[in-house]
């Protein structure tokens, strides 16, 4: 037991200074959170901005500028926490590779990642919910920073799973972005007139965005739509596993057939050089005895 401890210890230990080294994702979630969230708020009007939340059936009339804070969060957290993923992944795999050839538990190694990114992750969202509340008080804190929380772990199993599968650094932050944006985007009411369409319920983060505007805007509990968020969470978590456990496989151990032996030539059968007879077939005929 005290083993195991120690190797999950020292497999979260490099993953934690992994994340530290990247400065970049450290000045996002310093500067790029308030920025975006503050720009929101005073650049978007403070007209009543009336949708349905399909989570609940309630029809909710905040503030626009409000509405598009928490959007921002949203939009935000999963952005920081799928670079981050895909960042410590892309550069690390050759590094876990190496572990894991070594002999270092693969599951020791997943789960001092999954710890690593639930840390990143409550970070991210507890800060991000306390900027969104600076200037108005959500309903319901706790239930918005935990739909925050469940829409950046998904980005980052995402990320683990971009991070494995692509081969340039470029094409996992595009398609992070890319994905991010529309996916927040369509379900905005001010920026997107199908956000009560049913197929945003087939987007990563629909679950969270309907249990953070609930806690949001309304007094209507969210659990409902924590849940459907989890699909996504646990359909992430088991490709980003997937991809990792196969690109960690330990190439050095492979099925090692034995090579074919040369075919016999000549009328008689008989193998030319290099074939191997037993002594009492290469050797010369023994001679039969006559009659006394």
């Amino acid at each position: 037991m005290r083993r195991h401890l120690s190797l999950f210890v020292t497999a979260s230990r490099y993953a934690l200074i992994g994340h530290a080294r990247n400065r970049f994702a450290m000045l996002l979630v310093v500067v790029y959170i308030p920025v975006w969230i503050a720009l929101a708020y005073v650049t978007i009007p403070d007209q009543p901005a009336p949708f349905r939340l399909r989570a609940t059936g309630e029809v909710l009339s905040p503030p626009g500028n409000h509405l598009t804070q928490i959007t921002g969060a949203l939009n935000a957290v999963t952005l920081i926490a799928g670079f981050m993923m895909f960042a410590a992944t892309f550069t690390g795999g050759a590094f876990d590779r190496r572990l894991a050839m070594a002999g270092y538990p693969r599951y020791h190694l997943v789960l001092a990642k999954l710890s690593a990114l639930t840390l990143v992750c409550v970070a991210i969202s507890v800060y991000a919910t306390a900027v969104a509340g600076s200037a108005w008080t959500p309903r319901q804190p706790l239930l918005l920073t935990a739909a925050l929380f469940a829409a950046a772990l998904t980005y980052g199993a995402l990320g683990v799973v971009f991070g494995s599968v692509l081969r340039r650094e470029v094409e996992g932050m595009f398609a992070i972005l890319m994905i991010s944006v529309l996916d927040v985007a369509l379900q905005n009411p001010l920026s997107s007139s199908g956000s009560d369409s049913a197929v945003v319920r087939f987007l990563p983060t629909y679950g969270a965005v309907q249990a953070s505007m609930s806690a949001a805007f309304s007094d209507a509990s969210g659990g409902q739509a924590l849940l459907t968020q989890c699909l996504w969470l646990t359909g992430a978590s088991v490709a980003g596993f997937l991809v990792f456990r196969r690109r960690t496989r330990n190439a050095l151990v492979r099925h090692r057939t034995p090579p074919p032996l040369p075919a016999p030539r000549g009328p008689g059968g008989t193998g030319g050089p290099g074939v191997h007879r037993p002594p009492s077939e290469s050797g010369p005929a023994p001679e039969r005895a006559g009659p006394a």
